[in-house]
């Protein structure tokens, strides 16, 4: 694969800062409200569906199915994302079956042979309005319509995900599993919500405050709600106040409506996943997502809207893979930080060819 062009790497770069500033403002909500997510409270369960049943539970296998683009940010992400999946899978506790990487890129790429992959194809170029993320919800609908799937179940997941833990099958039944984001407010947008969940249907609490990622959900659901997904996330890109209002999680918005307007509800487990830096600790959880930046001075403490002296950052390697054996943070940062970076070195010392990453 040849080097991105300099104009291509200014828009990208143009691209992440204005998604660096949303961010931003969404951490500091997170701070408030959120900080230490799970600290001191046992149970893991946040929200039950009202017509959960106990006798739903399932050990059934899931398979392991994540979205990703032939862009050298996404490939490296997705090679260490199947590093922890392998080596979890086997692990006592895990309910992982077979893995697949649907890349909507439309063609192949130099990891084929490496990652299982299902090519399917973008949006009709135009219709996602320069909002990537819109080709999600089409890449499953196509890969559950074409592909062979074994498993009963699926998890959704995402080429910034790291297994930290073995992760059984947390769904029930019926009743998939969702991780609870402090930023996906259905009720605190109720005027937006309506014009695509409407009254009839039931109140706006029926919309989980989740995205499509982390899920585990059944198949024959998904393939129920993944065409719905895909029409909603248009809706509301193609609607100015909903678009404005929703920003870069506009898609997350659209699997919650869509997964109401099937009547489906997502038990709630808040141990699905951790957020560096702001989860200070893995324990127990089973996902590591670096989607934030993690800046700290030399003395441990936290720096963020600052670019640290320490630094582990995903947007700082736009163009390549990262390099190996990234220094370790400085003494006194959260535990979760520090197994983050560890399982980077980990993956990027044993995957071969991890620095001729662009050379295919």
């Amino acid at each position: 694969m040849g080097r991105a062009s300099p104009l291509l790497l200014v828009l990208l770069a143009l691209g992440f800062f204005f998604a660096a500033y949303n961010l931003l403002t969404l951490v500091i909500q997170y701070k408030d409200s959120s900080t230490g997510l799970g600290s001191g409270i046992s149970d893991s369960v946040i929200g039950m569906p009202a017509n959960f049943r106990k006798s739903g539970k399932s050990n059934l296998k899931f398979h392991v199915a994540l979205t990703a683009t032939n862009a050298p940010y996404s490939q490296w992400q997705c090679r260490i994302m199947y590093y922890w999946y392998k080596k979890m899978k086997s692990m006592p506790g895990s309910d992982m079956g077979k893995f697949t990487r649907v890349l909507h890129s439309g063609k192949g790429d130099h990891l084929m042979d490496e990652i299982p992959t299902f090519v399917v194809d973008p949006l009709p170029e135009g219709l996602d309005q320069g909002y990537i993320v819109l080709n999600r919800p089409w890449a499953f609908v196509q890969w559950l319509e074409k592909a062979t799937i074994e498993e009963e179940y699926i998890l959704m997941a995402e080429p910034d995900h790291i297994f930290a833990n073995p992760l059984p099958n947390l769904a029930h039944g019926d009743n998939p599993a969702g991780f609870p984001f402090f930023y996906i407010k259905p009720t605190e947008h109720e005027k937006i919500v309506r014009k695509f969940y409407p009254e009839e249907k039931g109140p706006v609490t029926d919309v989980d405050p989740i995205g499509n990622s982390p899920v585990i959900i059944k198949k024959t659901l998904l393939e129920e709600i993944a065409p719905t997904w895909v029409n909603v996330s248009l809706r509301m890109k193609d609607d100015p106040e909903t678009d404005k209002a929703f920003g870069w999680v506009l898609e997350m918005y659209a699997y919650a409506v869509a997964s109401a307007l099937h009547g489906v509800r997502h038990i709630l487990r808040k141990d699905f996943m951790l957020q560096p830096p702001w989860d200070l600790e893995v324990g127990k959880r089973f996902i590591i997502h670096y989607t934030y930046g993690c800046d700290y001075n030399m003395k441990g403490e936290l720096t963020y809207g600052k670019i640290g002296e320490w630094r582990f950052d995903k947007r700082s390697h736009l163009s390549g893979p990262p390099p190996k054996n990234l220094t370790l943070p400085p003494p006194g940062v959260p535990e979760s930080v520090v197994r983050l970076v560890k399982m980077v070195n980990e993956a990027t010392a044993n995957i071969p060819g991890w620095d001729s990453l662009n050379s295919g």
